[in-house]
């Protein structure tokens, strides 16, 4: 019942369900600087109940409108015009998108009551520095920074729509098509301002291989033949790149990667303000998404030390949002589920634990790997760790600061430390296919770089006299782990890096120096 699902934490696949929904029953709206908020809600509601709407700022302000039932936008699209193509010529897709405007806009300047914008962006590292110089412990600075970071109810409800837009054009060819998020926009360690991974889903087909098992009768569709899936792939992904580049309103930037390991298009999503990467459904990153979702939902503190970290890493140049050989946010994740995995007694259950929990309707054997794992959130026991996030985060530096990199590997599915199966300087197992290292991109530089960063961090939250330094008006805590480690330290940062291979100094305080200038302006990874 629905009572029922309220009161518990909902499963990943009710919540998809659920906003994809949502999605389906919302229209985004371009508005006039000075609107009446109360006119505009009297008009649509002429075409059905509004559920719920929210005002941001994206190139002028927008309105997104939730209907209570889908038939409304069926009953809006009737009375929509068409805009007149004096100077331009239009393609005629009619779409969920909307300008509204006041035709005399002179008589209707009734009262202004301001409206309230939500925000799509979080704030700049210095403007959180001050915040959490204000706070009273490290894990008071650690939720202010999640608080400030995380995706707001508005952001999420504005990803699903910008994914039920472009399924509209997908259902042009295949109707049966869906078009879902997955990764950061749904496991619960998306930031404000990150890019939306979407993915094209013809899975729902699987609901027709069982109607036709009963009776003397074999029917089935006559489909295209292509010599390999990876081909129907890229051919479905190029038509669908077109179509968007050539009918999609607000969709501008279209490039078609198709010979990646994993073929997609990107494209820049005006309306929304979104970043977009299209693929077609990949079973297993939807598999991590959950396991994530999961990880995510079952204790507080995983959330903040995920963001914590995450952007720690951003400001010291650990991680960076062009590819190459950093370690990205996902291996960064990863590592910090596995130092929960190790805590004692554990704050989150091992891959392999969460698989024996698992009953009939949780098994996915994907490609020949097993992706199994429990999704009721309530068959899970709660941990019995009380550590504070205060202790978790100098831990957390101190765990990897002196892990031996060298012998060992990070192993979520038995929480264990195993031996390297090869010689990548960071080996982190891919949870599902155990015969891939995530981190393979990870050179020996960077992670000596992360190594030091970790020493260096431990060491500042040990030595620290933090009422000193509010006195002093100084930095603290975590605010005191978000300032580059400057020039006047790289001579502690030389005691610190002892043990560590001398050619990569170097190179690494050269590094350091560098980051140092470009870190302040850099926006914090994903």
């Amino acid at each position: 019942t629905d009572a029922e699902v309220s009161t518990r934490k909902k499963t990943f696949a009710e919540v998809q369900t659920e906003r994809l929904d949502q999605a389906e029953r919302t229209v985004l709206i371009k508005c006039p600087s000075k609107l009446n908020e109360k006119k505009l809600l009297q008009y649509l509601s002429s075409h059905g109940n509004v559920k719920s709407h929210f005002f941001f700022e994206n190139r002028g302000i927008n309105a997104l409108i939730e209907f209570s039932e889908k038939s409304s936008i069926a009953s809006l699209q009737d009375a929509v015009g068409i805009p007149s193509a004096s100077e331009h010529h239009v393609v005629p897709f009619k779409s969920r998108l909307f300008t509204f405007t006041l035709k005399n806009p002179v008589s209707q300047r009734v009262e202004e009551t301001p409206l309230h914008l939500s925000p799509q962006c979080h704030i700049p590292v210095k403007d959180l520095i001050e915040k959490l110089c204000l706070a009273d412990s490290i894990s008071t600075q650690m939720y202010i920074l999640l608080n400030e970071y995380q995706l707001t109810e508005e952001n999420i409800k504005l990803r699903f729509l910008a994914c039920s837009l472009v399924r509209d054009f997908a259902c042009a060819y295949f109707p049966d098509s869906t078009v879902k998020p997955f990764g950061s926009s749904v496991n619960t360690f998306g930031k404000l301002g990150s890019d939306v991974d979407m993915f094209l889903d013809f899975h729902d087909t699987g609901k027709h291989a069982t109607k036709m098992k009963k009776g003397p009768f074999e029917m089935e569709y006559q489909l295209k033949r292509l010599p390999s899936e990876r081909l129907a792939t890229q051919r479905i992904l190029s038509v669908i790149g077109d179509c968007l580049d050539n009918f999609g309103p607000g969709c501008s930037n279209v490039q078609k990667i198709l010979n990646a390991r994993c073929p997609l298009v990107k494209f820049s999503h005006q309306p929304t303000g979104f970043q977009c990467d299209l693929s077609v459904s990949n079973s297993i990153a939807i598999r991590s998404s959950e396991l994530l979702y999961i990880y995510g939902c079952l204790d507080s503190r995983v959330r903040a030390l995920v963001f914590t970290i995450r952007c720690w890493a951003r400001v010291h140049g650990l991680t960076n949002s062009a590819p190459g050989t950093w370690i990205t946010n996902f291996s960064l994740t990863m590592m910090v589920m596995f130092f929960l995995q190790r805590r004692s007694p554990p704050i989150i259950p091992t891959l392999d634990q969460l698989k024996e929990l698992a009953d009939e309707k949780d098994k996915h054997i994907i490609g020949g790997y097993d992706c199994s794992f429990v999704s009721d959130l309530r068959k899970i026991k709660p941990t019995k760790n009380t550590e504070t996030l205060d202790v978790l985060l100098g831990e957390f530096f101190e765990y990897f600061g002196n892990f031996d990199f060298r012998k060992n590997s990070i192993n979520l599915r038995k929480g264990k430390e195993v031996n390297k199966p090869e010689s990548s300087p960071l080996y982190i197992w891919n949870p599902f296919e155990q015969d891939l290292n995530i981190s393979k991109n990870v050179n020996q530089p960077q992670l000596e770089k992360f190594v030091a960063m970790a020493r260096e961090s431990a060491w500042i939250l040990q030595k620290e006299d933090k009422t000193q330094q509010m006195i002093n008006k100084e930095p603290w805590g975590l605010a005191a782990l978000l300032i580059p480690f400057g020039k006047s330290n790289s001579s502690k940062m030389k005691n610190r890096m002892k043990g560590i291979g001398s050619e990569t100094i170097k190179s690494l305080l050269d590094s350091l120096k560098l980051n140092n200038a470009n870190s302040q302006q850099k926006a914090v990874g994903k």
